[in-house]
């Protein structure tokens, strides 16, 4: 089973899809979210088929996230069926992989990003490289941490999901693993043995190539992630953040700033929302918003600064964080 972007094979026991889109750094569109479904459902009832694996090509990225850039332009042309449909799927696709009955083992070596989270963090295994790159940026192009994201970042370690949710932070492979968001540390030159052992020998190869992580670099920070990402607002994060006065804090508020000021808002209210919620239902949630989220007009300007032209200055509006409308944002979640 494949698509031209998706590879679906069998190799010993595992079924194996490989994302093929290099140069779009495998970033999904709704043929491969269809590919991968097919797959995934051929090989749910097949003995033959012991664990799943994934992967993605190019040596760049596992997935660089949705094809955001597609969903802007239908949604510029005020084709919502075609906009529900893309996130509809692409949920359904995540539910899938979390309920699926056998293993499932991602193997991620460069970015992972947005859908590529979705893809990877709801499987039993994530497997991370050294060159692993890990991050939900959704903020700074007016979207919101998907993909069960608002399920999963508020299950890590105390208030990293909402620290790594509005700001985007990048994190790297072994970081991601101290974190939860990956499962073990495997270096990228084994990567090649550790597919021929999963083959062979099933998911039990994971353990045996997994290695022992580094120091976790925002160890230095936790306790501060903790005191000012457990504020109860927005407002009260800026605040907390200008207190603790320390250059990380400086960055961190600095970042945050740059953000979408409503995304910043709406995602807040989505991932404490989700603290609450199963992943189907956080999924359904996400859907919803999604409908308000792409018709906000930061939404457009978000992708065109970040994505389309890169010139990386999206002109906001509202411009600041304090200057939105609490109400508007409460009625989307509504």
């Amino acid at each position: 089973m494949s698509d031209a972007s998706v590879v679906a094979t069998r190799d010993g026991r595992i079924g194996h899809i490989l994302l093929d889109r290099p140069k779009a750094l495998n970033a999904l569109d709704l043929a491969m979210i269809r590919a991968m479904q097919a797959a995934l459902e051929d090989w749910r009832d097949d003995p033959a088929v012991h664990a799943v694996v994934i992967e993605g090509t190019g040596g760049r990225a596992f997935c660089a996230g949705g094809d955001i850039r597609a969903i802007r332009s239908l949604a510029q042309a005020g084709d919502a069926a075609a906009v529900e449909a893309f996130f509809r799927e692409e949920y359904a696709l995540n539910a899938t992989i979390d309920e699926y009955p056998k293993p499932y083992v991602a193997l991620i070596d460069g970015i992972c990003m947005g859908g590529g989270i979705g893809v990877s963090v709801h499987g039993q295994f994530r497997v991370t490289t050294e060159a692993g790159l890990f991050a939900m940026p959704e903020t700074a192009i007016a979207m919101l941490p998907d993909v069960g994201a608002t399920f999963m970042l508020p299950r890590l370690p105390g208030q990293l999901g909402l620290y790594l949710g509005l700001t985007g932070a990048r994190m790297q492979g072994t970081d991601a693993v101290h974190a939860g968001i990956a499962t073990h540390f495997v270096p990228q030159a084994d990567l090649p043995a550790l597919r021929a052992d999963l083959a062979r020998d099933g998911v039990a190869a994971v353990a045996v190539h997994a290695r022992t992580l580094p120091p976790f670099s925002l160890a230095p920070h936790r306790a501060a992630i903790d005191r000012c990402f457990g504020a109860d607002t927005v407002p009260g994060i800026i605040a907390r953040l200008e207190a603790e006065g320390t250059d990380w804090a400086r960055e961190t508020l600095a970042t945050l700033r740059t953000m979408s000021p409503s995304a910043v808002l709406w995602s807040f209210a989505a991932v404490r929302r989700g603290a609450g919620l199963s992943l189907r239902a956080a999924l359904a949630a996400e859907l919803a918003l999604t409908r308000h989220v792409t018709r906000h007009p930061d939404f457009a300007e978000g992708v065109r600064a970040m994505v389309v032209e890169k010139d990386r200055q999206p002109r906001w509006s509202p411009d600041r964080i304090e200057a939105v409308e609490p109400g508007a944002i409460a009625a989307m979640l509504a």
